[in-house]
């Protein structure tokens, strides 16, 4: 048995329901397709005679009752009016009229059907450049329509007609009209006006991202950014010619904001927002891009994911890598103030993005025992790199951190994983994590004939400051200026943190807290963890020793505690601020020769007794 060869029907609301709704991202986009048909039949017509080049929209008013599109294009002939308006979806331009595809922004067929969504007939007037009588086209959304020659003789090319449905009539009125058209038209390489009732409007200038001077292009990138950009960098890829200009931006994106890039197909505006023309690491440009060989998508507001587009984006993502490059080696003063700009995004991508972290992590700079060093120099002069993961670890250790060695503090944020990624990236750097405690360890004792006495030190002033949680160490530290180092572990510290967020949160978490802090303090069987570490090699120390006063040992010994936490940058507490104006005010009576009666001293770090 033969089987019948039968056609498909198409349901030409449907389609114009799939426009609507999963193709066009809004009606606004019928402007922009018949622009593009315009543009088209121009370009076809300058391949016939040389002519053609302007478009001329009259907008719906009070008095027209429609809205009129003309071009001075090629026009069609009554078998082609069929041919390209009967048959929807047929991509036949190109195939009709025999040119490279690179010269039609249409790609598709379907964009005169997007007209179906501002109005329910389209009426199309039209005279071939290659001869032959006027046709007119008048098609209907109930998918019917008609072809007819007419007697009139129309001037070579095309008219589109529309009288607008009941809910679209804003979109054809002048105040919209004039926004799509400067938005979708204004860089087209044919003259566009607008007639404004007064006269014809133009709003096609040149593009100053691809025609204009250094100053034009300056003046639209800060109209693009709404400030002027920290610099301009040149794109360019001839093999697809696709062209245009990256903006530095001079402020730093949103948190989590994407590479975005004003794309134009032809001159035609495709997107305001294309996040796949750059790479996703170039988050600190807003480029302004052209192409005539990178393809759209069916809506024609974004660019098919294929190797022209992988290349494109490789290529110009190599000319904004050799922008750094080159600004390091001319202006490296100007290179330091865009990475200070846009140090914590770059900082955030480099951890996943091995292109990006090769030629840029050398100028990301972090804190260290010899102040903030680019990456660069760093590895550069220390091979070694030690490193504190949070910042109050290396607050802690690097008052004894050797000078010969460095200590980065890994405590902000990225700078820890940014320190760990350095061998990889530097194959003879080696890093190494420090441990507070650890570090205190590696600590000499006092000399052997000094010990007896810094021991009984270390037991007088812990008594002093047991009220305060802490006991206290004597090390000889070589730094004569340091006067002692207050050292918490990192349990500690996370206690001090538990203790923090009680306050501030409700019973359920309270209660949660107070169970992870009676765990591990019976793991730690009452063990004092913060410890001040007093320097044996500082004069104001060693003196500590021959003092016998025990109200002026106390006090002085508060105030060290006290001068400890401050250059440790650790908040004090209200404990900590009452102990500090105690001690303050009793060494101050005592220098001015009060009995000493007037403060006993009863051996604790709650101060004398009043």
């Amino acid at each position: 048995m033969t089987a019948d060869v039968q056609q498909f029907q198409v349901d030409l609301r449907g389609v114009v329901d799939l426009l609507s709704r999963h193709i066009y991202s809004s009606p606004r986009v019928y402007l922009r397709e018949l622009l593009q048909n315009a543009r088209d039949a121009i370009t076809a017509r300058r391949e016939v005679d040389g002519e053609g080049g302007r478009i001329r929209i009259t907008p719906l008013t009070a008095e027209n009752g429609e809205f009129v599109l003309r071009d001075d294009g090629v026009g069609l002939t009554l078998t082609e009016v069929a041919d390209l308006l009967a048959t929807v979806g047929r991509s036949s331009k190109r195939d009709i009229f025999d040119l490279p595809r690179s010269d039609y922004l249409g790609q598709f067929g379907i964009g005169l059907l997007s007209c179906f969504m501002v109005a329910d007939t389209i009426v199309i007037r039209s005279r071939s450049a290659k001869g032959g009588a006027s046709v007119e086209w008048t098609g209907s959304s109930d998918g019917t329509f008609q072809v007819a020659e007419i007697d009139e003789e129309l001037p070579i090319g095309t008219s589109v007609h529309l009288v607008p449905r009941f809910d679209a009539g804003d979109l054809l009125r002048p105040a919209a009209v004039n926004e799509l058209a400067t938005a979708f038209g204004e860089f087209l390489p044919v003259r566009v006006t607008i007639d404004s009732g007064a006269g014809d409007l133009d709003i096609t200038h040149p593009a100053p991202f691809l025609d204009g001077t250094p100053e034009t292009a300056v003046q639209y990138g800060r109209e693009l950014l709404g400030a002027a950009p920290l610099d301009v960098i040149e794109l360019h890829e001839p093999a697809t010619g696709t062209r245009g200009l990256a903006y530095v931006l001079p402020f730093a994106p949103p948190p989590g904001a994407r590479q975005a890039t004003r794309m134009y197909l032809g001159r035609m505006l495709l997107s305001e927002r294309a996040a796949d023309v750059l790479p996703d690491w170039a988050f600190f440009v807003r480029a302004v891009v052209d192409s005539t060989g990178l393809a759209p998508t069916a809506s024609r507001e974004s660019l098919v994911e294929d190797a022209a587009l992988e290349r494109v984006r490789e290529q110009l993502g190599a000319g904004i890598r050799r922008w750094i490059l080159e600004l390091g080696l001319r202006e490296p003063h100007r290179l330091a103030q865009f990475v200070a700009i846009h140090e914590l995004g770059l900082k955030s991508l480099v951890r996943h993005d091995e292109e990006l972290a090769r030629f840029i992590t050398r100028w990301l700079t972090v804190e260290t025992t010899h102040g903030t060093m680019q990456l660069g120099d760093l590895v550069e002069r220390y091979p070694h790199v030690r490193y504190a993961s949070s910042v109050d670890e290396f607050r802690q250790v690097a008052g004894i951190s050797p000078a010969s060695e460095v200590l980065v503090n890994g405590g902000y944020l990225y700078d820890a994983d940014l320190v760990r990624m350095l061998p990889d990236l530097y194959p003879a750097v080696t890093i190494e994590k420090v441990d507070v405690t650890g570090e205190l360890d590696r600590l000499d004792p006092p000399p052997l004939d000094d010990r007896d006495a810094a021991v009984a030190l270390e037991a007088r002033a812990s008594a002093v400051l047991a009220a305060s949680s802490c006991a206290v160490v004597v090390r000889s530290i070589d730094r004569p200026d340091l006067t002692g180092l207050y050292v918490a572990d990192p349990d500690v510290l996370r206690a001090i943190d538990r203790g923090r967020t009680k306050g501030i949160t409700g019973s359920l978490w309270g209660g949660v807290l107070d169970k992870i802090d009676q765990t591990l303090s019976s793991a730690r069987d009452d063990d004092l963890s913060a410890r001040l570490c007093l320097n044996w090699s500082n004069r104001v120390v060693r003196a500590l020793v021959r003092v016998d006063d025990d109200a002026v040992f106390a006090r002085t010994l508060q105030l060290l505690y006290i001068q400890a936490l401050l250059a440790g940058h650790h908040p004090l507490s209200d404990a900590d601020r009452t102990l500090m104006t105690t001690a303050l005010s009793d060494l101050v009576s005592l220098s001015a020769g009060l009995e000493e009666d007037a403060f006993p001293f009863e051996g604790t770090a709650d101060g004398p007794a009043r």
